[in-house]
């Protein structure tokens, strides 16, 4: 037994406001509730479980990140909570023994975060209460990850950067075990990634999120038993690819920290299945999502682990790495840096592959290139009004390609773009009538990060006060952003 503090616990514990004496009655409470009658925890062994780092046996620490979760309104797993304990692998040899990030560990992570992610949601709570992880501690903690030595799993919030020592957690949530399966169910999980990537692009993120962590769970529930190796390799992929739209579909409503974690978990995922370009992508999602938050200098480091994870990358997934990471150069105003990857990546986007692209790199196609270009010298322009004449022309490009497409939010995301650059070439009207086309549809779409691209192009509306014309656009655009705002905070109480 440990005498040192767990200074995680404690941590966590004082945000809860309980008393060591609540805190008791609510393990044993819920506990009861999960058909765990024999436990009788009093609050002497709440006080060594944080004064000198006790670990309490199984199912303890479940319930603790049970009552945790629900507190705090954000999933807390029991890693968070400084409970975990060496464990047996599937294979039945000692955690301690194994390859410190093993595949073991891997699935039960997945599989316990997404189950506690579901609790959240089916009480009706959101998890936006952690702070994200630095991007230099995440990409510094990929070093090891990208040479086969232990891996520090940096997305883990809260608390430093720490290092895993194997083990696999249970889940802290009911699980339906499904045992192995074979190529007939693998096919059909691949199948609902196609559907689930579809909804994600007409509507944004909002009404599919549940959905699509229900599944990643299952499929961490899956990865618990043995496979044939091609079954195994593809059921990986499958929760690399879920766990990405997990994450990209958190960040579309605002859960930032719970979309970080979900997207090194896809980073992880993709490794276990041999498959080096997609964690690369996934990390690269982790830097946009940086540059989205105003924190472009941490999404250049996160660039820098995503091109050294994704090894050897066709030219396509080249193209889009180089995109993001030219938009976190043009947010810092690094013009050289921006156009130099901008080029590179509309040569590398016409460059013959010699093999065709992944289903997950389909996406992006021409109206991503052109709808990417346009936000990156939108962003730009604010620094160098040089940038403005080539990102209205990407802007009114990647608009045509979008029509009759159903992807609604990435054509809101244009024609913002559009109306921004309007308003910094001193063209309100433009901007008016682009503005205009967004309010009548905004309200279509479950995405939150449309709110704060519009958010922004208001106030670039500031420099056109006293013109008619846009006063009553500033009016209407801030009654909508007021009402967006309150809604949220409705969400988030």
């Amino acid at each position: 037994m440990s005498r040192e503090p767990n200074t995680r616990l404690a941590d966590l514990f004082v945000l809860t406001g309980w008393s060591k004496g609540e805190l008791a009655r609510l393990v044993n409470r819920r506990g009861a509730a999960m058909g765990q009658l024999q436990l009788s925890t009093d609050t002497s062994r709440v006080r060594r479980w944080i004064e000198q780092g006790e670990i309490p046996r199984d199912p303890v620490p479940r319930v603790l990140a049970a009552v945790f979760t629900e507190r705090l309104g954000r999933v807390v797993t029991t890693e968070d909570l400084g409970l975990e304990r060496h464990r047996p692998t599937r294979s039945g040899a000692d955690a301690s023994a194994a390859v410190p990030w093993s595949p073991d560990r891997t699935a039960a992570v997945l599989t316990e975060f997404t189950g506690m992610d579901l609790m959240l949601n089916r009480r009706g709570l959101v998890g936006a209460g952690a702070a994200l992880t630095a991007g230099a501690v995440i990409a510094d903690s990929l070093k090891g990850w990208l040479g086969g030595d232990a891996v520090a799993y940096a997305a883990s919030v809260p608390g430093p950067r720490q290092a895993v020592a194997g083990g696999g957690a249970h889940p802290a949530a009911d699980v339906y075990d499904a045992g192995p399966v074979g190529l007939d169910e693998v096919e059909s999980l691949e199948h609902s990634v196609q559907v689930f990537r579809a909804w994600d692009a007409a509507r944004g993120g909002g009404l599919q999120r549940k959905a699509v962590v229900g599944q990643l769970n299952e499929v961490g529930g899956l990865l618990t038993h043995r496979h044939a190796p091609a079954v195994e390799q593809r059921l990986w992929l499958v929760a690399a690819n879920l766990a990405v739209l997990a994450g990209w579909m958190s960040h579309d409503v605002g859960l930032e920290p719970t979309a970080q974690k979900y997207f090194m978990i896809a980073a992880d995922s993709a490794k276990e299945a041999g498959d080096r370009p997609r964690a690369g992508e996934a990390i690269s999602r982790a830097a946009r999502q940086m540059v989205h938050l105003g924190r472009a200098d941490e999404a250049l480091d996160l660039m820098s682990a995503a091109k050294a994870a994704g090894g050897r990358l066709l030219p396509r997934t080249r193209a889009m790495l180089n995109t993001v990471e030219a938009w976190a150069h043009a947010s810092i105003g690094h013009s050289q840096d921006t156009y130099r990857l901008l080029g590179e990546a509309e040569d590398l986007f016409t460059e013959e592959a010699p093999e065709p692209p992944p289903s997950w790199m389909q996406v992006f196609d021409e109206a991503e290139l052109r709808g990417m270009q346009a936000l990156v010298l939108r962003t730009l322009s604010e620094h160098d009004p040089g940038a403005a004449p080539e990102a209205r022309r990407h802007a009114e490009r990647v608009i045509t390609l979008r029509e009759g497409t159903g992807q609604l939010r990435s054509a809101l995301f244009d024609r913002i773009t559009l109306a921004s650059v309007h308003l910094l070439t001193g063209e309100p009207d433009a901007a008016r009538f682009q503005a205009k086309m967004v309010m009548n549809l905004i309200g279509q779409n479950s995405s939150h990060r449309t709110w704060d691209r519009l958010r922004e192009m208001y106030r670039l509306t500031a420099q056109y006060r006293g013109l008619p014309v846009v006063d009553e656009l500033r009016e209407e655009l801030g009654r909508a952003l007021r009402a967006a705002d309150a809604k949220n905070r409705r969400r988030l109480t």
